[in-house]
């Protein structure tokens, strides 16, 4: 079986390296892949926007299944083309995928259909939001309509700072069309869970919870980051707050989108809040969170491949979907200085006898080397029995992974410790 993945990110590797379980799998391509994944698949660069290069690709190795993994292509629609062609795939169409595409889009969705989250309200001009911002209470939330790499969220502490968000989207374009239109919202405050999901359009099933780390320093300080690392299980999403994810946000959401004729069939990503009032949405993302994907799919013990095509084939109630009862944690490595200006070009060396699994966001490969090539170079994760131990392992590992210039939080997991001790 011919296998193609979309994307060339650690979250990528991630699930290159678990389909690479499936021994029914033939050749296993990636686009544009990166110098990690390429000893995991073969890499060919073609740009995972460039839907023209991809469907022409899959024709011509005659691909059996993709998986599109990122968000920008799904929202391009290239699971619709490459179904058109007659390659079957593992993620939303077009028409579902503007569930992460637009945030006015699931704002609005949720509203329509009593799914819980934060009071808000929407604007496409910029005298409007301004006007509005003069009674907000703050902090308040600004978020860009569109896609914009993880990072259109600015969360405003004070009136200053919520003005000069809303015109660094709305008049300086700091993220082009994505932020042309705007939400404004409630600050919510409480535990963040990240909840990532099979579903085909009728039937769904939550994989392990985690926690990400957004926040660049330790101390959850510093600017946003697209993610310096997670833990699995998510100590918070307790079987009482699951449950009431289940009937309140998941199977609603769910049925909300085939109701609209919007059937989504993937990976939908639910970033939830624990609020005083119960669990609320956050955000929607049509695919795999990154780097949550690291620590997820480490767990699952069921065949990747077998359930995405349960998923694809509208068969997800009959396939079973199991995980393990361990946990994960992964560490990200990155470029100093990122997310803003950072260097490239430093060779990566990582220990053939490492106790963890590594997996490469950012490098490329150069006469048999691997060079940092992004900001987000690598993700470490290790298993272990329980919370302590999978941390453990991951900084053990993370002690013996080298490359100039790099850092990493040193306080990944620490939230999830103190809320096992409450």
């Amino acid at each position: 079986m011919k296998v193609l993945v979309v994307g060339g990110g650690g979250r990528e590797h991630a699930i290159v390296k678990k389909l690479k379980e499936n021994k029914t799998i033939t050749e296993l391509y990636c686009l544009p892949g990166n110098g990690g994944i390429a000893r995991d698949a073969v890499c060919v660069s073609i740009a995972a926007t460039d839907l023209d290069g991809i469907v022409s690709f899959a024709q011509e190795r005659k691909i059996d299944y993709a998986v599109v993994a990122p968000d920008d292509p799904l929202a391009l629609g290239a699971v619709d083309r490459l179904e058109a062609v007659g390659v079957k795939c593992f993620g939303p169409r077009k028409n579902a995928a503007v569930i992460e595409a637009s945030k006015v889009f699931a704002k609005d969705l949720m509203k329509r259909y009593g799914i819980p989250t934060a009071r808000y309200e929407t604007f496409d001009r910029l005298d409007a939001a301004l006007a509005y911002l003069q009674s907000a209470p703050m902090p308040t939330v600004i978020k860009a309509d569109g896609l914009a790499l993880g990072k259109g969220v600015i969360i405003a502490q004070t009136l200053s700072e919520a003005e000069d968000a809303v015109r660094s989207m709305m008049a300086d374009k700091r993220f082009g069309k994505s932020g042309e239109r705007i939400v404004i919202e409630e600050f919510l405050e409480g535990p963040e869970i990240s909840v990532l999901s099979f579903t085909d359009g009728k039937t769904i099933v939550p994989m392990v919870s985690s926690m990400d780390h957004k926040r660049a320093g330790d101390g959850d300080v510093g600017p946003n980051t697209g993610g310096m690392g997670t833990v699995a299980p998510n100590p918070y999403y307790t079987p009482d707050v699951a449950k009431r994810c289940m009937d309140e946000i998941f199977l609603p959401t769910i049925r909300a989108m085939a109701q609209e004729g919007r059937a989504f069939k993937g990976c939908l990503y639910f970033g939830l809040m624990l609020t005083k009032d119960g669990p609320k949405v956050i955000e929607y993302n049509c695919r795999f969170g990154d780097p949550e994907t690291q620590v997820v799919l480490p767990l699952l013990e069921s065949d990747l491949l077998t359930v995405m095509q349960a998923v694809t084939e509208e068969r997800l109630d009959e396939c079973p979907v199991r995980f393990s009862d361990a946990s994960a944690a992964c560490v990200i490595m990155a470029s100093m200085g990122y997310p803003g200006a950072y260097e490239k070009g430093f060779p990566i060396t990582i220990p053939a006898d490492l106790d963890a699994e590594v997996y490469i966001a950012g490098a490329k490969e150069k006469d048999g080397c691997l060079l940092t090539a992004g900001g987000r170079v690598l993700g470490v994760t290790a298993l272990g029995k329980n919370l302590p131990e999978a941390l453990d392992r991951a900084y053990e590992a993370v002690r013996h992974v080298q490359f100039d210039n790099a850092y990493y939080r040193r306080d990944i997991g620490a939230r999830a410790l103190a809320a096992k001790e409450v």
